[in-house]
């Protein structure tokens, strides 16, 4: 059963250049192009692994593409996510008359654009833009208006970072820009997507693909890991930790977490005391067999059972808890690159070194230099403040 709403628009239509009433929390909510501080400009400078860094006025444009038919909830998060961070200005642009429907899978409404979540920018809005978000709408199988198409595909020739959430991807898709990619949607629409555009890796029971500058995601939950993503990515680790503990989420999933598990019950997290126990030692040689003795199970039934719980098998889980351990450390602490080898586990500096830049692009230093605490004060991990 569906429920038909029509939204009201707030006051009298602002002018060209006048500033727009604006319900989400962003830094301005003056249109791209116009004011002090916005000619036109190109995007973000691109990072080592391809994400956008902080434009030349220190703000990262995003700016939420409302399709036809979107669906609310997958445009509220995103703008509620990078809402949470000052390095980000949210816009959320369209056609001036588009549907909004009323829920993450489901639901339906003739909305008119301005409500507390609406189109208030322009389709232009996209030129400005270092990331672009498409939401999921309610048909994939429908056409895109071919004016979204070549905003999109402008604004990824132009280098801009796109994140599609839940059946966004498909929007991607007809603009041939996932051609010979990887991507992934929600588990109802894989099938799909495969169907209609065959020259698509489509990866199943993902909860996120990132390739290239490019991240599609699973439903509109696992669209709140895909934007703590790109957060860490561009602000490090840390502060994608205090946005999700704005957003009351407990922290940004793996990406290869599956989407979902065929029985849910409290015994599929029945190695959260194993996992916390890795947490406290990872400094100490962990193996699967340490693991399996700490959780009184075989070897093959740890190694099961982690699958199943977190996606990944043991030693993986175990090297990424490592790498984003040190990058916290780097990010936080004036440790020394050979301290943070040893108490994140890589042992020695060389070995931590090879794995950080396989793995981001950059050297350790290189990541402290950009996403390092600045100011008078750092604080150690032990809590001493040390002044410089």
């Amino acid at each position: 059963m569906f429920v038909q709403v029509q939204l009201r628009r707030y006051g009298p239509r602002p002018g060209p250049d006048e500033a727009r009433p604006c319900h989400l929390p962003q830094r301005s909510c003056r249109r791209p192009g116009t004011g002090a501080g916005h000619a036109r400009r190109p995007a973000g400078r691109r990072g080592d692994k391809g994400g956008t860094l902080p434009s030349e006025d220190g703000v990262t444009v995003v700016a939420i593409l409302a399709l036809p038919r979107a669906y609310a909830l997958d445009i509220s998060i995103p703008a509620h996510v990078f809402g949470r961070h000052p390095g980000y200005r949210v816009l959320v642009c369209g056609d001036r008359r588009s549907g909004t429907a009323g829920g993450s899978g489901g639901g339906s409404a003739d909305a008119d654009v301005a409500a507390d979540i609406r189109p208030a920018h322009p389709l232009s809005a996209l030129e400005y833009a270092d990331v672009v978000v498409i939401p999921g709408y309610e048909d994939p199988g429908a056409p895109v208006p071919e004016n979204h198409l070549k905003a999109l595909r402008l604004a990824v020739e132009r280098g801009a970072r796109v994140v599609a959430v839940c059946t966004g991807v498909f929007a991607l898709a007809a603009c041939g820009i996932l051609s010979g990619k990887s991507a992934t949607t929600h588990w109802r629409h894989t099938g799909q997507l495969r169907a209609m555009h065959p020259d698509i890796e489509v990866l199943n029971n993902r909860l996120f693909v990132e390739d290239g500058a490019i991240l599609t995601s699973a439903g509109a939950g696992a669209g709140i890991d895909a934007c703590l993503h790109v957060v860490q990515s561009d602000f490090g680790a840390v502060a994608a930790d205090g946005v999700a503990k704005e957003v009351v989420f407990s922290s940004a999933r793996d990406a290869e977490e599956p989407q979902y598990t065929d029985v849910v019950t409290p015994a599929r997290d029945s190695l959260r005391a194993t996992r916390e126990w890795v947490l406290e030692n990872l400094g100490s040689p962990i193996t699967v067999q340490r693991m399996a003795d700490h959780s009184l199970l075989s070897r093959r039934t740890l190694i099961r059972r982690f699958v199943r719980e977190t996606g990944m098998p043991p030693m993986h889980w175990v090297a990424r808890q490592r790498l984003l351990s040190a990058r916290r450390l780097l990010e936080t602490s004036d440790w020394s690159v050979e301290r943070i080898a040893a108490a994140a586990g890589f042992g020695t500096a060389a070995n931590f070194r090879t794995v950080f830049r396989r793995e981001l692009g950059v050297t350790p230093t290189a990541y402290r230099k950009s996403h390092g605490t600045d100011g008078p004060a750092v604080t150690r991990p032990d809590g001493d403040v040390r002044s410089g």
